[in-house]
């Protein structure tokens, strides 16, 4: 069954009264990147349910995570874009 972008969506769910978060997803991405957790790292993350078109998972809400934006400054910013242009060069070559 072939999904919309809008369909391919993502849940991850958990509340305070418990330690596990589960996370609903119809994105094929994120269903190879969890089943291999799941293959490597089976004490933590569960498989715990799917259908042809979405699978569920569970893992310690610990692991859920919250990030500040990386801030780059434009020096840093100039060094990865000459980095880029040597890297295409030496492709080229």
């Amino acid at each position: 069954m072939k999904l919309s972008r809008y369909e391919q969506e993502t849940i991850v769910n958990y509340n305070a009264g418990e330690q596990t978060a589960a996370l609903y997803t119809r994105d094929k991405a994120v269903m190879r990147k969890l089943d291999t957790l799941v293959a490597d790292f089976s004490e933590t993350y569960k498989l715990t349910g799917q259908d042809e078109v979405s699978k569920t998972y569970s893992f310690p809400k610990s692991y859920v995570s919250y990030r500040k934006p990386r801030a780059v400054s434009t020096e840093q910013r100039e060094r990865a874009r000459q980095m880029m242009i040597a890297k295409n060069k030496a492709k080229r070559d």
